[in-house]
């Protein structure tokens, strides 16, 4: 047996360890909750013995019934200590598989070449680590804090039936202790011979066609009979190993109970116990003990043995994080430059955006206006890296964002889309997403900046938790998003309308929040104060552009006016006045400017 010896600390529970110390309060409560839940094992011996003893063999049937309905008071208290702590076991199971699945995907991530399959079977193994965690301490709470409930009234009612019942329990845990080892060594013999077999039937079913071409069915069928052979083996030697539990289970639970019996009239007749003793140390071991000792028995010879090989294949898979990029150098010059741009949604389809230049300095506030499909989002995806130029070139600080790995473009550009991304998990988690090191102080005057502190307190502050995005709003969850990218260290925004659903009083909080927010802006604008705050307005129609202040573009552009006037007139039917800037940057922005139109070439 020595041979196969498990360590007690293999890498799965050292993975399972290092998961529950980051749910260290919820276990504290789970396990607060079972000792009050094993209140009846603790008491149940004692409140008999009391019940017989002072009541029913004393002729005081009125207080053994009470003694008995203080043991059902307790029993009800048992109940609702056992629904209280279910809450607290999902709390602890939810994120082990959550961080359990990660590590498969990064995993997975990590090595492009990964059979699909075998990525498969872990993450059927990742769910079966959560329903076996969560059958553990479902079981395991209740019944460990039981049995030390049971062996503690059983000291304090009659020490002396003590003495016989702790060494044939201590010999039956030694016994199975010494059994745990063989027990680990076969379960993972079966887990892998499981694998294999399902691993030889994938390719076999997958070549079918060029079995039967080749006349190798005989030779493919003996290879697939082998591991399924081996499995057999496997499986039978596991049960031979369990066999040996029973052993264990008859010394710890059932000797006990034959030495108590035996010794009972002895003990009854020198007085060290009474008739209600004895019956109250039949109750611990015939309704406390001798269960527990089954059940755990049962749970560590078989989800115990099976979660130690889960974890232990999970934890074979290296912790990867994706690689830091090496940061681009970014060129001097503007923040951001297109060159003779051009795109189409398909081959024959007439170009939604087609050979013109853009250039944008620091810091400046662009507005893109058009009509509906006219390739405003295409824009803004070509900006933000989404997709690639077909032709011409578009660069960000120097270098190109399609061409950039994820977390390295989103620290040069933010893009916020119509339709809000907002994930389960804490509000703190959602705005911070971009730069978890944000501070305290610096999220809350952010928070207040654009308008989001109801929304934010309303959902239990920073700390509260986002349980189902889906009962957010539209408008709250791009307020959510709008202050995750403010918050984020890239020196280009786009926003494309990410604040339709925003009123127009809140829509313009953001937006001069944003615009005095060091870096460039860029707004898809669906509303005339979008133009208007902006520094300049890029008008697009028919795949091309022209760039001016908002007061040189309506002198330049007859279609600018419709769409001002059109933007206008809905403005008026929702209310008496036109809006004005209010600011004085928005009034000098609406100066004339000489240079109508210079970043904006159409290409011939």
């Amino acid at each position: 047996m020595g041979r196969h010896r498990e360590s007690p600390d293999t890498p799965g529970w050292t993975l399972l360890r290092q998961q529950l110390d980051s749910t260290r309060t919820p276990l504290i409560r789970v396990l607060s909750w079972s000792a009050v839940e094993a209140l009846p094992a603790l008491l149940s011996g004692l409140l008999i013995s009391a019940a017989v003893d002072q009541g029913f063999l004393a002729h005081r049937p009125g207080v053994g019934c009470l003694w008995l309905a203080a043991l059902g008071a307790a029993a009800a208290v048992r109940a609702y200590a056992a629904r209280a702590a279910f809450p607290h076991v999902a709390a602890v199971v939810e994120p082990l598989r959550d961080a359990l699945v990660v590590r498969v995907v990064r995993g997975a991530l990590a090595r492009p070449e990964a059979d699909p399959a075998a990525v498969a079977r872990l993450t059927e193994q990742v769910e079966s680590a959560r329903q076996l965690t969560a059958t553990l301490l479902r079981t395991l709470r209740g019944v460990g804090v039981t049995l030390v409930a049971a062996l503690l009234g059983l000291a304090l009612l009659a020490p002396v039936a003590l003495l016989l019942v702790l060494p044939p329990l201590l010999a039956g845990g030694l016994l199975f202790v010494r059994l745990l080892g063989p027990l680990v060594a076969r379960q993972r013999a079966v887990v892998l011979a499981d694998e294999q077999v399902s691993a030889e039937t994938g390719l076999a079913f997958a070549g079918l066609r060029d079995i039967s071409a080749c006349g190798s069915q005989q030779r493919v069928g003996d290879a697939v009979a082998a591991t399924i052979h081996v499995q057999g083996k496997a499986v039978r030697s596991l049960g031979r190993a369990a066999a040996l539990r029973s052993l264990s289970v008859a010394l710890g639970g059932r000797l006990p109970v034959l030495a108590v019996v035996v010794a009972a009239p002895w003990l009854v007749h020198r007085h060290w116990l009474t008739v209600g003793q004895v019956l109250g140390v039949a109750a611990y071991l015939l309704q406390q003990l001798e269960p527990a000792v089954r059940t755990l028995a049962g749970m560590v010879g078989g989800w115990v043995l099976e979660l130690t090989v889960v974890l232990d294949r999970l934890a074979a898979i290296p912790p990867t994080t994706p690689a830091p990029d090496r940061p681009a150098q970014p060129a001097s010059g503007p923040a951001v430059r297109v060159t003779g741009l051009h795109h189409a949604h398909g081959p024959a389809a007439q170009p939604v955006l087609s050979g013109f230049d853009l250039e944008l300095t620091a810091g400046e506030h662009l507005a893109v206006v058009g009509a509906s499909g006219v390739g405003k989002s295409t824009l803004a995806a070509l900006l933000a890296g989404l997709l690639a130029p077909q032709q011409g070139e578009v660069s960000i600080g120097g270098v190109r964002p399609h061409e950039l790995h994820g977390p390295l473009r989103a620290r040069q550009l933010a893009l916020v889309p119509q339709e809000a991304y907002v994930f389960a998990g804490t509000v703190r988690s959602n705005l911070t997403w971009l730069d978890p090191e944000v501070g305290e102080q610096r999220l809350t005057e952010v928070v207040a900046l654009l308008g989001a502190a109801e929304l934010v307190a309303r959902l239990g502050g920073p700390d509260g938790v986002i349980r189902d995005p889906a009962t957010l709003s539209a408008g709250e969850g791009q307020l959510i998003a709008l202050v995750r990218t403010y918050l984020s260290p890239a020196p280009v925004v786009v926003l494309d309308e990410a604040t339709c659903h925003l009123d127009g009083a809140a829509e313009e909080r953001v937006e001069e929040a944003f615009a005095a927010r060091p870096g460039t802006l860029v707004v898809i604008a669906h509303r005339i104060g979008s133009a208007l705050r902006a520094d300049r307005v890029l008008l697009l129609d028919s795949g091309r552009g022209i760039i001016a202040r908002h007061g040189d573009l309506q002198v330049l552009s007859p279609l600018y006016r419709e769409l001002v006037g059109h933007w206008l007139g809905s403005t008026a039917q929702a209310a008496p006045q036109i809006p004005q800037p209010a600011t004085p940057s928005a009034e000098r922005r609406r100066e004339p400017e000489d240079a109508v139109g210079a970043s904006v070439r159409p290409r011939s």
